[in-house]
């Protein structure tokens, strides 16, 4: 236990050094004495997209409330299904056709956090109607008190060229700042970090640093060292694990640019991905972790799988077109390997959700205080219907959701009431949402 004292630390004290501006975590020296189990977390917000919809067979419990049982794509839920809530017949008709000319895949992913049909905007005279994402009106609130709003990143690179007869943002990104506005979400590791982390400043500081020091945290060791005298003995074994977890990611990110030379002669945007779809997705999702912990960030979103993503995945024994594969037809086989997709990018989300619960966070652990919500703007990718959607919420957002149930909603519910209770609770009163009619009942009833 911290030995109390009347002295605290600022929330928000930074590590300072050269190029690097390193936020702490939560830390007890920042509450005021005797204060510390009193003290209240910010809420954070994760969005995960995948593309392509699911097998609904393999997706669904069969039970609903707490007592049911996890479904096979869901299973690797299991160290974390008590705190995570499963949806059903939640639909975004929203991203159905309208005879507009934009396609299935465009208007998935355009809808999932806005409700909203995406029309074909290259045709002249077509109507402009997307609307902000909720990730973004969050972020507007929540990211006030951060130094980053929110950030926008992707494990699935950009497609060019044809894009489901229509614009290619559609399917690049989810997050949408106003009616004309995607943000583009930002596939390099690095870049990422250093928006979090540090400045990087040019190629010229970049390469010094990263050739003698190898490190940011090393430019601060000095005020790590003040700092740390003025600790207990918690906050100082919370400080080491924290810098730690830093250190390590930036290593990772090291040994990816390791296979790319040319990557310090960009000026402004180095690449070094690393090898693996897999170690890729593991070390963007720990890149949000450490800006929860850090309070850098309290918003993010993820696309994992984009649509109309032709990524083979090889490394579970599906080395086909995950788009085409999507088409399974029924065939037993492609539907096989379409379940075996969906259960391995469940997977990559449960490492982090364990993360985050293990994860101490002022008095509960980070996904005590967050929702990472996470799912696709199809329901049945074979054809293309935006029904039913495969919509899964992990985390209690400082006490206001229960956890651990499967709620099974009537037929088509809109996905966008989910969207409006989520604001609704991270202090957002929005009365519309898309085509929301009103905030999502949550019946904790059904044992």
């Amino acid at each position: 236990m911290n030995y109390i004292t009347k002295k605290s630390l600022p929330r928000r004290t930074l590590l300072k050094g050269l190029g690097a501006g390193i936020a702490l975590p939560m830390l007890d020296a920042m509450l005021p004495a005797l204060a510390a189990k009193a003290a209240s977390a910010p809420p954070r917000l994760g969005f995960v997209y995948v593309s392509h919809g699911i097998i609904f067979s393999q997706w669904k419990p069969q039970q609903t409330g707490r007592n049911f049982e996890l479904s096979p794509n869901l299973q690797p839920l299991a160290p974390v299904r008590d705190q995570v809530n499963i949806f059903t017949n939640l639909s975004h008709l929203e991203a159905d056709t309208k005879g507009d000319g934009s396609g299935d895949h465009n208007r998935a992913a355009a809808a999932w956090l806005t409700g909203v049909h995406a029309y074909d905007r290259t045709r002249p005279g077509a109507e402009i109607r997307l609307a902000p994402s909720i990730d973004q009106i969050a972020a507007k609130h929540l990211g006030r008190d951060t130094p980053v709003p929110s950030m926008e990143v992707t494990t699935d690179p950009p497609s060019q060229g044809a894009c489901d007869s229509g614009d290619c943002f559609y399917v690049n990104t989810v997050s949408w700042r106003s009616e004309t506005s995607p943000n583009a979400p930002e596939l390099h590791p690095r870049v990422v970090f250093e928006r979090l982390f540090g400045d990087g400043g040019s190629a010229e500081q970049r390469r010094p640093r990263m050739h003698e020091s190898g490190s940011i945290l090393d430019s601060v060791l000095e005020e790590t060292s003040q700092i740390t005298a003025r600790l207990g003995s918690a906050d100082s074994a919370k400080l080491d694990e924290y810098l730690g977890s830093i250190r390590d990611v930036e290593q990772r990110i090291q040994a990816a640019e390791t296979h790319t030379e040319e990557s310090l002669e960009l000026p402004d945007r180095p690449v070094g991905i690393p090898a693996t779809f897999e170690e890729h997705c593991s070390l963007m999702f720990d890149l949000q972790l450490t800006a929860f912990r850090a309070d850098v960030t309290r918003v993010f979103s993820l696309i994992m799988a984009r649509e109309l993503s032709g990524r083979s995945y090889a490394n579970i024994g599906v080395p086909g077109n995950h788009h085409l594969i999507s088409h399974h037809r029924e065939d037993p086989v492609l539907v096989s390997q379409k379940a075996r997709i969906d259960t391995y990018h469940v997977q990559l989300l449960a490492k982090f959700l364990e993360k985050m619960h293990a994860t101490p966070d002022g008095d509960g652990s980070l996904l005590d205080h967050s929702v990472i919500l996470y799912g696709s703007g199809m329901g049945n990718g074979n054809l293309h219907r935006h029904s039913d959607l495969p919509v899964l919420a992990a985390g209690k957002l400082n006490g206001k959701f229960q956890t651990g149930y499967h709620f099974d909603y009537k037929t088509d519910t809109p996905m966008a009431n989910l969207l409006v209770t989520i604001l609704d609770n991270v202090g957002v009163p929005i009365e519309k949402v898309g085509d929301s009619t009103g905030q999502l009942l949550l019946d904790y009833s059904k044992v």
